[in-house]
């Protein structure tokens, strides 16, 4: 947590934010968490977009600031260049360059110190002049043209130069440098949005879902309160909706934090109405700090649909853990929504492309293959299961569940499953999160 020394103008906090993930490297979404309740509405708004934005942006204006500075500044100060850096880019009117000079300094002599507020001074100076002078890439521009430019590392730049051609490839790192909207599930039954929630729920073309508009942020607290909404991306209903959940169903959602997809599938059986058995979703994760968020979400399920946690691993489970919780080992259908590289949610995820590495994928890719093996071994003779992630690789995707169905002594080979649809979504061709989900049946 913050101490109560520590400034707490959103500027100063999104430095601060800023410099433990220089740091340490810690999660963004880890490091908002962490700003006190005192921090909220408007002001935690503008801190998230000033960290997001630094962390977007940091390899462009890193390759700036290299030719401006004798030797790499501290995290802090190096934090201070960073805001300052984004909001140049951000721009806005007349005298902005000015403001934005003035105010890193003024900020300078509080977080850091009077010597070092008069290098940010002259370095921002020159930054300043130095982005008006930048070019954006040309049309086939090189992989480390785009990378500098659109601040992505260039391995990944020339990885999805190979997959997706230079047109998609420039459409994705442009998609990824522009601010997330936020999406929301309207969830009330027999109940569409009326006037006053228009006012501040913008339609969508997808079914059920709408853009918040901002600040709105009390009236989306209280619909959330009230069942009425959930906060989710559109990208999440291709899963969902290839599950088909219906009522009546046992359904196991395997790797299920934070539970936004267990809720929606909860949702779908309630909109099924009535069934001669009962409706049961289990949402299974490993033990950890996401199974606090995971059970908040759970509470949020529709009556008449029985919700179960279990806290386990997936790949050591058996049906004996099953058992001890009085539950089903085989279910009408499995939701696998696999851990992932994130390569289709990077709007929302700033920091993944500074983590990410080459040799993640096939890491990535033999964790998944195992997981989908046990997943299959949860699901009834005629059961459905998919498989689902948040990246657009393919190495993670149809390859995956090729690999699945072909090993000829796994679950899935000698011809036990059978990919019946997929469904993809690439952001910058959809509108919305990168997604891949798959519908297999066991014979």
């Amino acid at each position: 947590m913050l101490t109560n020394e520590q400034p707490t103008t959103p500027w100063s906090l999104a430095v601060m934010l800023l410099t433990r993930w220089l740091e340490n490297f810690e999660r963004v979404d880890t490091l908002l968490d962490s700003l006190p309740r005192t921090v909220a509405g408007v002001e935690r708004a503008r801190c998230q977009h000033l960290l997001f934005g630094a962390v977007r942006h940091k390899g462009r204006i890193e390759a700036r600031l290299w030719h401006l500075v004798e030797r790499a500044p501290r995290p802090r100060l190096k934090a201070i260049l960073l805001v300052a850096g984004f909001e140049l880019i951000e721009g806005g009117g007349d005298g902005h360059a000015a403001r934005v000079v003035h105010h890193a300094v003024e900020q300078a002599k509080t977080l850091a110190s009077m010597p070092e507020s008069r290098m940010v001074n002259a370095v921002v100076r020159k930054l300043a002049a130095a982005l008006v002078e930048e070019k954006a890439p040309v049309k086939l521009a090189g992989a480390e043209q785009l990378a500098s430019w659109f601040s992505h590392p260039v391995w990944l730049v020339q990885r999805w130069l190979a997959q997706f051609g230079a047109a998609g490839t420039r459409a994705l790192l442009e998609w990824n440098q522009q601010p997330a909207p936020v999406h929301a599930r309207w969830r009330a039954a027999g109940r569409s949005p009326g006037e006053a929630e228009l006012a501040w729920l913008a339609p969508t073309r997808w079914e059920n879902f709408y853009e918040v508009k901002p600040g709105n942020w009390s009236a989306v607290e209280a619909a959330i309160a009230r069942a009425d909404l959930y906060l989710q991306d559109p990208s999440t209903r291709l899963a969902v909706g290839l599950l088909a959940p219906r009522a009546g169903e046992s359904i196991l959602d395997a790797c299920a934090a934070p539970g936004g997809k267990s809720v929606a599938m909860a949702d779908a059986m309630r909109a099924g109405g009535a069934a001669d058995g009962k409706s049961l979703i289990v949402a299974m994760d490993l033990p950890g700090a996401r199974v606090d968020r995971l059970k908040e979400n759970l509470s949020r399920a529709p009556a008449g649909v029985e919700v179960a946690l279990v806290q386990g691993d997936l790949l050591k489970a058996g049906a004996v853990l099953f058992g001890e919780h009085d539950l089903p080992a085989e279910y009408d259908a499995v939701l696998l929504d696999a851990p992932c590289s994130n390569t289709g949610v990077m709007r929302h995820r700033v920091d993944v492309k500074w983590r990410l590495q080459l040799n993640d994928f096939a890491k990535h890719a033999r964790q998944q293959l195992g997981l989908l093996e046990a997943a299959a071994r949860r699901v009834r003779p005629g059961g459905r299961l998919v498989y689902s992630t948040c990246s657009i690789d393919a190495e993670e995707n149809e390859q995956v569940v090729a690999e699945f169905l072909r090993r000829p002594h796994g679950p899935g080979g000698g011809g036990r499953f059978a990919l019946e649809k997929s469904a993809q979504a690439q952001p910058w061709v959809d509108g919305h999160d990168g997604a891949a989900a798959f519908l297999l049946r066991r014979k």
